[in-house]
């Protein structure tokens, strides 16, 4: 049996065409650094943005928060111009 691993170096932020307001965030596992990526490391955590993303996430401050019912990434973003009802998409 083969056992491939594969590193992971930090989390992509990026912003994808969908939802019913235009625009939705979008996390994954970065397995390696993209030439145009802008690179943050606070806390000893490695985020990547990705560049399409860049101007719609400047100024934006992401957390993780954790309660009793739930586990998620906030995202506190002053380009924003409108979101949907659920919160899912926003449009700058």
């Amino acid at each position: 049996m083969r056992v491939v691993l594969i590193l992971k170096i930090g989390l992509r932020v990026s912003v994808k065409q969908r939802g019913c307001n235009g625009l939705s965030y979008t996390l994954d596992y970065a397995k390696e650094k993209s030439k145009l990526d802008e690179e943050v490391i606070q806390d000893g955590v490695c985020i990547m943005i990705d560049k399409k993303a860049q101007l719609s996430l400047l100024g934006t401050e992401m957390d993780y928060v954790e309660t009793k019912l739930s586990s998620e990434f906030i995202f506190n973003n002053p380009n924003i111009k409108g979101t949907c009802g659920c919160g899912e998409s926003f449009s700058v």
